[in-house]
């Protein structure tokens, strides 16, 4: 089947799975889209299934102002042909945080480098492209393991000084990564927790939260008998 054809089939798939009700649910929350089908998730990887995975259909779908189009492109892009060059192309092209998620989630933890695409973007002072970094960071915890005595300074560092002065949806991929990183190990909890230490009596808001989601996940470990 020709390209053209392919687009024309997984438009006609959306249009048919259409959910007004979700959409509109969608803009109330803030996920804004040029063009929203309201489709669920579940029936865009269903779609997406019905599809062998393609370079050339998924940076045809990526193109397209539509949300389920650019999910389809996360799910269709075979990591083989993603080099670090069009991760940063299509990085840029993230608005949301919905697509941020599926992105992370679908394509970007499954590069052969994502550690090194990851840290560069929590060093990165543009929104999305942090949360992405620290997105992906706590993937790669959960699936890959520990990082390096070096590395994890390194993300320590970045991810107090995101959270500190980054949006609410970075705080958010922070502590994602952070509950990853203070799981693998005691010592890696240690570490985040004098990091934090000096900020229970902070007169800045944001090191007081901070103090407090860390003390939080440490919490239920100190109580245990």
């Amino acid at each position: 089947m020709e390209l053209k054809e392919q687009l024309k089939e997984i438009k006609t798939q959306l249009r048919l799975a259409m959910n007004g009700a979700v959409s509109q649910s969608m803009r109330e929350k803030g996920l804004l889209y040029k063009l929203n089908f309201g489709v669920e998730l579940p029936r865009i990887k269903q779609i997406a299934a019905s599809y062998e995975k393609s370079h050339t259909l998924a940076q045809a779908l990526w193109k397209e102002e539509v949300r389920e189009s650019k999910i389809l492109a996360t799910l269709l892009q075979p990591i083989e042909s993603f080099p670090p060059e069009i991760a940063d192309i299509w990085m840029e092209e993230i608005h949301t945080i919905e697509i941020a998620e599926q992105a992370c989630m679908n394509l970007f933890q499954h590069l052969p480098y994502a550690p090194a695409l990851a840290f560069r973007w929590i060093a990165d002072e543009r929104e999305y492209t942090q949360v992405c970094g620290f997105l992906i960071i706590a993937r790669l915890l959960m699936h890959k393991g520990d990082m390096s005595e070096r590395a994890g300074n390194e993300y320590l560092d970045q991810a107090v000084c995101a959270f500190l002065s980054g949006s609410y949806h970075v705080r958010n991929a922070v502590m994602a990564s952070l509950r990853r990183f203070m799981a693998h190990s005691e010592g890696n909890a240690f570490h985040v927790c004098r990091r934090v230490d000096g900020f229970k009596d902070s007169p800045s808001e944001n090191e007081k939260l901070l103090y407090r989601l860390v003390a939080e996940e440490v919490a239920p470990a100190d109580t245990e008998e």
